[in-house]
């Protein structure tokens, strides 16, 4: 593979370009196919191995954190190491991951789970090399269509999911190694694929800025944001008490800070605020819409795995047409069209009772929120060129973080008293029985105890299981909020924009060049 590091600054010839491209798109469905059947098989390893909740969940997390992390660490060092090198490291920890995991049973009870532990966390890695990797060559390649080829780019991940969601029901019945070893068949595919790729110099590289600008272009108000909650997932995991968590951030921050002497691209700040919302708008209720859905696929006679491959199909299919919308209603007016029209899902979910109508609002809301990651994705490539793969891929990553330290607890807090509170409005008898205070990140709060529920007689048990999704149900429309807040968002962002003549992405190359280099 060539690096970036060794690639001519001579552009790539447009087959050159296209080539590489598919292979970007074929590393990001091998990404969602481990991602997808890794969490399918969960209960299926806890059943082999006799894990507890606790060991699953520690499984769980080993292939999220660091795919997170590690797209906003890669991204400090990819221009140097080179996008060849990167992608080197991350098709040997895909196959990497997928023996370890297959070799699982032959260890033992004991040490299978720290082979699946340890497979996982290489996957995590891997997952995140890809995505600090693809983002920046695609932005690069396609300067001029940046929004455009990301969401195309991105069509990759749904496109992942509906080919892990039809062999979850093809190999139902079979071994789940099979189930695991379909990674071989996507990375054996995009790893030769980069042999033959060259890759370009990133853009920032190519127009001369440096190292430094890049930090500087990142800032101290991003760096708060990041730092704190990267500090805030490690310290979720190894036990880090909360006092601890804020000295090593303000430690970090200080040491960044008084290096870089930059507050940073103020609109990076504002986008990366957006993101937030945006994150647990689109990753945290996900999970929420496809539980109200399964019912309605489980009445036609139809395996549960098609509620994922039919929201995921619709998102493939819709990044694929995003060109004439990106070119109709610019990236902004994207964004604010999604918002708008996500939010009206969210709210009429909130309301349906029937299957049907469950149906057709988790539909508009699969429309709405299509295009929000890559299109955010999109404007802060063309607003904040000069901060390259570093500004790009933190926003996706701080994204990830945000859901898993905020946005996730948050919306558990939200299911919870919503259960509660319809549990002791309508049945304040069961609800004096199951009551419990829970200790949440957001402080303490009532919630159904499970274990409670499972003594009381089974008519009991169904009038709380009732209670409880009706309740949780009617919660969406309180997670309406966060699409409108985006929606204002964006709306100040048109004005601002319309204020300076209109949205129009920064010339890295006329900006860079009106200033004198740094020699850092």
């Amino acid at each position: 593979m060539t690096t970036a590091t060794n690639a001519s600054l001579v552009a790539n010839t447009e087959s050159q370009n296209r080539w590489l491209f598919w292979a970007c798109f074929i590393s990001l469905i091998a990404t969602s196919v481990a991602f997808v059947t890794r969490l399918s098989l969960l209960n299926t390893w806890g059943r082999e191995f006799n894990l507890s909740g606790e060991q699953l969940g520690q499984i769980a997390g080993a292939g999220i954190w660091p795919f997170a992390i590690s797209i906003i660490l890669f991204s400090l060092v990819v221009d140097r190491i080179g996008y060849g090198t990167a992608m080197v490291f991350a098709f040997f920890a895909h196959i990497a991951y997928g023996i370890i995991v297959i070799c699982a049973p032959l260890a033992g009870r004991e040490a299978a789970y720290w082979l699946l532990y340890v497979g996982s966390f290489i996957l995590g890695l891997s997952n995140g090399t890809i995505e600090a990797v693809i983002n920046p060559v695609v932005a690069t390649m396609f300067r001029n269509e940046k929004t455009k080829w990301l969401n195309i780019l991105h069509a990759g991940w749904p496109a992942g999911l509906v080919l892990g969601g039809l062999l979850a029901i093809l190999l139902g019945g079979a071994d789940w190694r099979w189930t695991i070893a379909m990674i071989f068949i996507p990375a054996l595919i995009y790893g030769p694929m980069m042999l033959r790729s060259r890759f370009p110099v990133q853009e920032r590289v190519a127009a001369g800025g440096t190292y430094y600008g890049m930090l500087q272009e990142f800032g101290i108000l991003a760096a708060v944001i990041v730092v704190a909650l990267v500090v805030r997932q490690i310290g979720v995991v190894f036990g880090i008490g909360n006092i601890a968590q804020i000295i090593i951030t303000a430690i970090i921050v200080i040491a960044f800070g008084a290096y870089v002497r930059s507050p940073g691209r103020i609109m990076l700040f504002v986008l990366m605020l957006i993101m937030m919302p945006l994150a647990t708008t689109e990753l945290g209720t996900d999970g929420w819409i496809t539980a109200l859905m399964e019912p309605i696929f489980k009445n036609m006679g139809a395996h549960p795995a098609w509620v994922l491959i039919y929201t995921s199909f619709i998102m493939m299919v819709l990044r694929f047409c995003a060109g004439p919308i990106v070119h109709s209603l610019k990236p902004l007016g994207l964004l604010a069209v999604g918002a708008a029209i996500a939010a009206v899902g969210l709210f009429l979910l909130s309301k349906s009772t029937t299957g049907w109508l469950i149906f057709g609002a988790a539909t508009i809301y699969a429309f709405g929120k299509t295009f929000f990651w890559p299109t955010m994705l999109g404007v802060v490539s063309e607003q904040c060129p000069k901060g390259g793969a570093l500004t790009l891929n933190a926003v996706g990553g701080m994204g990830m973080l945000a859901v898993g330290v905020l946005g996730m607890p948050f919306i558990g807090q939200l299911q919870d008293d919503a259960s509660i509170r319809a549990l002791r409005k309508e049945q304040p008898a069961l609800y004096t029985v199951v009551k419990m205070e829970k200790e949440g990140m957001y402080g303490k709060y009532e919630a159904v105890s499970p274990d409670k529920v499972k003594k009381l007689p089974e008519a009991d048990q169904k009038k709380i299981e009732e209670i409880d999704a009706r309740a949780k149900k009617g919660a969406l429309a309180v997670m309406a909020i966060f699409p409108c807040i985006m929606l204002v968002s964006y709306l100040l962002l048109i004005a601002y924009f319309a204020s300076k003549g209109g949205y129009k992405p920064v010339d890295i190359m006329a900006e860079v060049g009106r200033q004198p280099q740094q020699s850092h």
